[in-house]
């Protein structure tokens, strides 16, 4: 493994020179074989460097953002770490109770430092966010993914006139693409639209606060939903109606969304009254429905507390039907690899033998695998038996 990063590079550059060198002095005929050893190397250390599959992260700071919310930062201690682009999130492997999960994070830090900040509410409806925020401390280590994710700007694509959304901790992408364009120099026109409950426990609240003072070309307004008697501020959610008194009109904008689902149900009509073209709204799949009863295409006879049976090679667990079936594997010790756990990456592929799952239509399954029986386990729920090959 390199000592940094820029080993990483200056072994490549190596190889393109011998590459082109090669290329340069072989006679008609004389083939390259870039299978050699010294070749496969180069490209190994060089692949590994840029996209890890696994990385060692030691906790070297917590930060209380909120009452209900901390960050957490993280050095890799078994390498260099590896480029990210603002915007993407690493999957964080973790043994709670015995049951080993896992669960994206959004990164909160900027591209370019030496660590990682991760911030995770710590909300008792939660699996993993509530497990870190009362059991990891200064000096403990956990095991990751990668970066990973595509909801980051796109300059050609995106333009530089942004507007994000964000719910809850659906802020934290975003903090690393604000953050970024301060430390840059704010190449980028952008409107924050921030909503949460509570204006106690707003995540970053007196950074973002500091920035819209001190930034012309950042505009922050702060929306809560369920205000204190003496909150002066914004109220409500984030409907059309807040997008026209606080940016005016759509053209030339690019809208990026990122909240719990729920808000995405609310906000996609929102933006469609208020005219937003559907191919300028990027959003982040933020997890499996919390109540995918509620979906469009559920069974209506179907409760979600209905329990099924799985057999998965010589074993049969139970299952639930409101729960997304990688969960039932993990509770039983049958651990699937994940990293986006919102059925986007397709990390979680499974071969579907027998039964039938329901999978939202967000779940981002490609055609071929629906037709020969390759479901996402992080967003496939039980409605009959299964039969699995993991």
């Amino acid at each position: 493994m390199p000592a940094s990063i820029f080993d990483a590079f200056r072994d490549f550059s190596q190889y393109a020179r011998t590459f082109y060198g090669w290329r340069t002095i072989r006679r008609p005929g004389m083939g390259v074989d870039f299978r050699a050893d010294e070749y496969r190397e180069q490209a190994k250390r060089m692949v590994e460097a840029l996209h890890p599959a696994r990385m060692r992260l030691r906790v070297i700071r917590v930060i209380q953002e909120a009452p209900s919310t901390k960050t957490f930062r993280l050095v890799r201690v078994d390498g260099p770490l590896p480029p990210f682009r603002a915007g993407q999130y690493i999957n964080l492997y973790v043994d709670f109770q015995g049951v080993l999960t896992s669960r994206p994070f959004s990164i909160s830090s900027p591209p370019g430092r030496d660590y990682l900040d991760l911030t995770a509410r710590g909300l008792k409806r939660g699996f993993v966010s509530p497990y870190l925020a009362a059991n990891i401390h200064v000096g403990d280590s956990l095991d990751a993914s990668g970066p990973a994710g595509s909801f980051y700007h796109e300059p050609l694509i995106d333009g530089d006139d942004l507007v994000f959304l964000a719910g809850g901790s659906g802020i934290t992408p975003f903090m690393s693409m604000i953050r970024e364009q301060a430390e840059k120099g704010w190449p980028l026109q952008i409107a924050l639209l921030y909503g949460s409950r509570d204006p106690h426990d707003v995540i970053f609240a007196d950074e973002l606060a500091e920035l819209a003072k001190t930034t012309p070309r950042f505009r922050y307004c702060l929306q809560i939903s369920d205000p204190p008697k003496n909150w002066r501020g914004p109220k409500g959610f984030l409907d059309a109606a807040l997008l026209r008194n606080e940016i005016g009109a759509p053209d030339g904008k690019t809208f990026y969304l990122c909240g719990p689902n729920a808000m995405y149900d609310f906000c996609l009509p929102e933006l469609a009254k208020f005219g937003a073209p559907r191919h300028k709204i990027k959003r982040e799949l933020y997890g499996p429905p919390a109540d995918v009863a509620r979906h469009v295409g559920w069974p209506a006879h179907l409760s979600p507390t209905a329990e099924f049976q799985v057999r998965v090679g010589d074993r049969v667990i139970p299952a639930i039907a409101g729960e997304p079936l990688i969960n039932s594997l993990e509770r039983h010790g049958i651990v699937v690899p994940a990293v986006c756990r919102s059925g986007e990456c397709s990390a979680c592929r499974t071969k579907l033998i027998e039964g039938r799952v329901y999978m939202p239509p967000t779940a981002g399954v490609r055609e071929a695998d629906r037709q020969f029986g390759y479901i996402h386990a992080c967003v496939a729920f039980p409605l009959t038996d299964l039969v699995v090959a993991v």
